[in-house]
């Protein structure tokens, strides 16, 4: 059992890490600027379009495989910047990928398009990739 010292320094760290990103009242500290989400844009976008989104995904095995190949590419590379990590990859009738989000870099966006040409059963790629 952990002595009442040890459990009280980690109590106080946690408040004092909770404490450090927001006040009480769940506003933002002072002299800190609340920021939107990345993609909250892109979200109201797709919400008023027939751009393709994760539910479009075909459930077929072979286009499961593909989506799961490209993005396993995709997180193995570790020079991806998190917004390259989390770009939508949707696959649908036998091979078409449609790749949608923001990476940092056009290198980035060339790289993912590449990543997803190489994976076997790709027939055509779709790059809607869009640099920050």
């Amino acid at each position: 059992m952990p002595s009442r010292t040890f459990t009280a320094a980690m109590l106080a760290l946690s408040i004092g890490l909770v404490g450090a990103c927001e006040r009480r009242d769940g506003a933002p500290r002072e002299g800190t600027t609340p920021t939107a989400p990345d993609n909250t844009d892109r979200n109201k976008r797709d919400r008023d379009t027939d751009a393709k989104t994760p539910p479009d995904q075909s459930e077929a095995s072979a286009d499961v495989k593909i989506t799961a190949a490209i993005r396993r590419a995709i997180m193995d590379d570790k020079s991806m910047s998190v917004n390259a990590q989390n770009v939508k990859i949707m696959t649908e009738r036998s091979g078409v990928v449609t790749l949608r989000g923001p990476v940092d870099t056009q290198a980035e966006k060339d790289a993912i398009e590449a990543k997803a040409k190489a994976v076997a059963g790709v027939t055509r790629v779709d790059n809607q990739l869009e640099v920050k």
